[in-house]
């Protein structure tokens, strides 16, 4: 491309060369020079337009040497060609008041050699093209501020996002951390009936931990309150669990959604991780259902040494559409609650596939 535009110029200013040389009297060096500083300006506005504009508004003084005074026009075509095309470039990647600037200065030269009728005509000419370029300019401002503006609200959106999600979290969390402390506040309580001939320091150690614990769940409830919207109801119903992955296969199933699972049943996984992976499993499933409707999916649970191991895979029986909702960064947040790790994405075979780690301790008995 560029080849082609450097040859049109030159071709130019052959021609701008050759008008020079038949209409006016002058060596033929000036005639040289003349021609090309008729097309030097366009040459050079494509990266620099305000060095362009000024090298084109020396031409238009420059230009006028040994002008015929029959002549209607004290340049040649090109040369005016080319000016314009500088004013509207310049106009076009500069702001408004660059381009008035120019514009009026610009215009000194057009009255000063320019017949009067000529002159106005030739202003109006030029005023036009900067106004054109000057709406081109204000139009890429605009869309880049959109742009930008539509990049910051995706990153806005992304964090609120996250943050829901962990406020979320949290929540929910707080039911399984509740049932903990509470067993330690009981236990701390019924200690001295249970366990006969306690010495009275161990009784007072065991009625301190009681009330710290009691005092903990008070904070965790006023926490909690933080954390709940206005809108949104307490929760009263136990947080689900390992257990009740069965159920949401269940249900997929009989929505149509062709499951395959495998869950071998892990009696001493802690509630954390129990409600993570039911919450991994709920969105995987929601997602292949609402991406892939009919697609085969197939669920694996294996209890790996100090983890546990999910896979969701499903088969993409047509192009998946693209997700609105927040189900991915829920489930990353919820495993990095945990320690654990969750990759999410293609497979190489034309399926989806979610596989989540998280770490199991053991709960002391």
């Amino acid at each position: 491309m560029l080849p082609l535009v450097l040859l049109g110029l030159a071709g130019l200013g052959w021609t701008a060369g050759g008008y020079l040389a038949a209409t006016r009297e002058m060596p033929v060096a000036l005639d040289v020079l003349l021609a090309i500083g008729s097309v030097l300006p366009v040459a050079v506005a494509y990266r620099r337009p305000v060095l362009a504009w000024r090298i084109a508004l020396v031409m238009m003084f420059a230009g006028v040497i040994n002008v015929d005074p029959a002549e209607s026009w004290p340049w040649n075509t090109v040369q005016i060609i080319g000016t314009l095309v500088v004013i509207g470039r310049l106009a076009a990647t500069s702001e408004s008041l660059v381009t008035i600037w120019a514009v009026s200065i610009t215009l000194v030269p057009v009255f000063l050699y320019a017949p009067d009728a000529n002159a106005w005509g030739a202003a109006v000419l030029i005023v036009a093209v900067a106004a054109l370029g000057d709406i081109v300019s204000r139009r890429r401002s605009t869309r880049e501020m959109l742009e930008e503006q539509t990049e910051l609200n995706e990153l806005e959106r992304a964090k609120r996002a996250v943050l829901e999600e962990r406020a979320r979290i949290a929540r929910e969390m707080h039911d399984v951390v509740a049932h903990h402390m509470s067993m330690i506040a009981v236990q701390a309580e019924t200690a001295p009936y249970r366990v006969a001939d306690l010495p009275e320091s161990a009784k007072q150690e065991l009625t301190t931990i009681a009330a710290a614990a009691r005092e903990a769940l008070t904070d965790m409830r006023r926490l909690l309150g933080v954390l709940r919207s206005d809108s949104q109801e307490a929760l009263t119903t136990p947080q689900p669990g390992y257990d009740r992955i069965t159920e949401l296969v269940t249900t997929a199933q009989r929505s149509g959604l062709p499951v395959d699972a495998e869950l071998p049943e892990l009696p001493d996984l802690p509630e954390a991780v129990g409600l993570a992976a039911y919450r991994i499993v709920q969105e995987a499933l929601a997602n292949a259902a609402r991406h892939a409707p009919g697609g085969p999916v197939r669920l694996r649970a294996r209890a790996r040494p100090g983890a546990l191991e999910l896979r969701v895979h499903n088969e993409l029986t047509r192009e998946a559409t693209a997700g609105t909702g927040h189900g991915l960064v829920g489930m990353h947040e919820r495993v990095a609650l945990l320690g654990g790790e969750l990759t999410a994405g293609p497979d190489g075979q034309g399926g989806f596939q979610v596989v989540a780690t998280i770490p199991r301790p053991r709960e002391n008995s």
